[in-house]
Order: C-alpha cells, then sequence, then structure tokens
C-alpha cells in the first residue's frame, strides 16, 4: 500500500543521496556504533578557528553527582556580563557530542555576543532515562548558579536544541518551571523530538525515506526508555508532549520540516502553547527533511530557517 507524504524541496531532494552515506534514513539498534562514529563533530579546534570565540571546558556534577563535561563559548574579549545560551545537542539520543551543531549556532556568540553552553550529555542505551534530561537540567543549574564567574546574564538565559536536544531543551523548560529552578528567557525547539508513542500522521508517512524514519525513531525512544516506551509512566520531562500543562513556559520558537516525522508533534507542541496562553512562533518549511539545516546548509530553505531562527534569537536576547 502506497503512503501519500508531502515531497522534499527540489534543493533539498538533490543532497539526500549524499546525505544517506552518513545519515541512514533508518538506523536499527546495530547501527549506533556506526552513528556514534559518523555522527561526530569535526575537532572544535577546527570550527572555532578564525573566530572570535573563546573556549573553556569544565567538570560538573550531573545526574547521580557524576562528572558530566561542559563547554563555554563566549565572545573574545567582552568581559561584560552577555546572554548565556545553554545548547543541547541532536543525535536521537544515542550519538552527536557537546559540538555536534554548534557550528550553525556560533553567530549567536560572534554577531549577538551570546554565551553558549554545551553540555555532554550521557547517551542512551548505556545512559537511559533519566540521565541525559538530568545531565542537561544539571547544566542548566550550574549555569545558573555560576553566572557571574561565567560572565553570563542570569535574566537572560536561554536553553536551545535540535531534534533530541530540542526535545531535551523542552523538557528542561517544563522542568524549570516545575521544580523552580532557573528563570528562561526563552526555547528554540528545532525540529524537536517530543513524543515517544509515534502516533502522529506524519511519523506514518515517512518509513525508509529522508532522515529520521519512523523505525529510527522507536530506535531511540526505545534505547531511552525500554519497554516503558509507549506506555503511561513515562516521564514529561523525558517526552514533552506528555506534560498536561503547558502554561508559564517561557517563550518558544519552533521550527520543523513540512516532509518529517516530527511536523505534526511540533505543530501540535506549539498549538498548546497558545491554548495555555503562552508564547510560540512557529515555522513549518514546505519540502524540508528533517535536519536540513544540518545536511544541507547551502540550500535557500535552510539559509531561510537560519535567518528566521536567528532573528529571533536575537529579538528574545535584546528584550
Amino acid at each position: 500500500m502506497s503512503v501519500t507524504r508531502p515531497g522534499f524541496d527540489p534543493e533539498l531532494k538533490a543532497g539526500l543521496a549524499v546525505v544517506g552515506g552518513v545519515f541512514p534514513p533508518t538506523i536499527t539498534p546495530d547501527l549506533i556504533g556506526f552513528m556514534r562514529r559518523s555522527y561526530a563533530s569535526p575537532p572544535i579546534e577546527e570550527t572555532l578557528r578564525a573566530k572570535a570565540i573563546e573556549r573553556s571546558d569544565h567538570t560538573i556534577a550531573g545526574h547521580g553527582g557524576d562528572a558530566v563535561a561542559v563547554s563555554v563559548l563566549r565572545p573574545a574579549g567582552l568581559s561584560d556580563a552577555r546572554p548565556g545560551v545553554l545548547f543541547v545537542h541532536s543525535g536521537g539520543l544515542m550519538f552527536g557530542d557537546r559540538f555536534s551543531g554548534a557550528d550553525l549556532v556560533l553567530a549567536w556568540v560572534e554577531t549577538l555576543g551570546a554565551v553558549l553552553v554545551t553540555v555532554e550529555y550521557r547517551l542512551a542505551p548505556e545512559h537511559p532515562d533519566p540521565y541525559p534530561r538530568e545531565d542537561c537540567y544539571a547544566a542548566l543549574e550550574w549555569v545558573a548558579a555560576n553566572a557571574q564567574r561565567l560572565g553570563v546574564r542570569r535574566d537572560r538565559l536561554l536553553v536551545a536544541g535540535a531534534s533530541s536536544g530540542g526535545g531535551l531543551a523542552a523538557g528542561m523548560a517544563l522542568a524549570a518551571r516545575d521544580r523552580g529552578g532557573p528563570a528562561l528567557c526563552g526555547q528554540v525547539l528545532d525540529y524537536p523530538m517530543l513524543d515517544d508513542r509515534g502516533v502522529t500522521a506524519s511519523t506514518g508517512q515517512f518509513d525508509g525515506v529522508g532522515v529520521w524514519d519512523r523505525v529510527s525513531n522507536e530506535t531511540g525512544w526505545t534505547a531511552l526508555l525500554g519497554d516503558t516506551r509507549g506506555g503511561p509512566d513515562v516521564s514529561p520531562y523525558a517526552a514533552p508532549a506528555r506534560a498536561l500543562d503547558l502554561g508559564g513556559l517561557p517563550p518558544a520558537f519552533i521550527d520543523v520540516g513540512a516532509a518529517e516525522i516530527f511536523r505534526d508533534e511540533a505543530i501540535a507542541y506549539a498549538g498548546r502553547i497558545w491554548a495555555a496562553g503562552g508564547d510560540a512562533e512557529l515555522h513549518v518549511w514546505s519540502g524540508g527533511f528533517h535536519a536540513f539545516d544540518i545536511f544541507a546548509p547551502h540550500t535557500g530553505l535552510a539559509r531561510g530557517m537560519v535567518r528566521a531562527r536567528d532573528a529571533w534569537v536575537e529579538k528574545v536576547l535584546a528584550d
């Protein structure tokens, strides 16, 4: 039985064959090792070369008090307190590192003058829930507690992430609200991984096609949640779509491709924020496959997506 689905943007479609060699459409548990090699970020020294950015590395206490690495990237030569961004990397909860995708948000440091903090949260399946989300939340608490030393303005603290990192960022915003944690000025949720139940129409439209299909999603959520995936006992801090109340959250920027599995859960999350009286800016990019800004940054659609995201971040950090 054929499945009707939105088509890919022609410029993006041309690049999918290249993407498949690094990031296959369907990721099964036996491919986790391969993905950890293929999706590893380039050396951060190369990424930062010729950029006016200073880097420092730190070790903090993550979930259970275990050591977790974070890196702080700040504008070179600026000593006054700056807005802060805690950035959470993508990788389906199973792969990636704290610098994966960071190159796409370095303009927030160079151009907007923000301090970017990246966290090496521990990965599933070796470290299932709650390790990844609680490592991230510990990093948020650490940034807030050390704001003066790090040169971060506590009144301008933002969380941001892409894909699984977007889901973790959304979970941090929920946890900060519920636990009386650091006050956030915003949350950037790029094509976020929000719902372990996999029941949306868009989830069923993308099997074996594009980037991150239905089976990949099941692999990632099962790695994190095990037998509890899809059941009644999953924490909303792990799967934010399960949160009963989306009121009282910081303003959200949510973007997603129209041709990917996370389309419907991202749209629904924005709608529920609005229904609760909150502030969300939603962009649905026609023809966009999952993470097209990462895999096809040269395309017109990706450039437009980055411009929209950067403009929102500039506005929120400047308020």
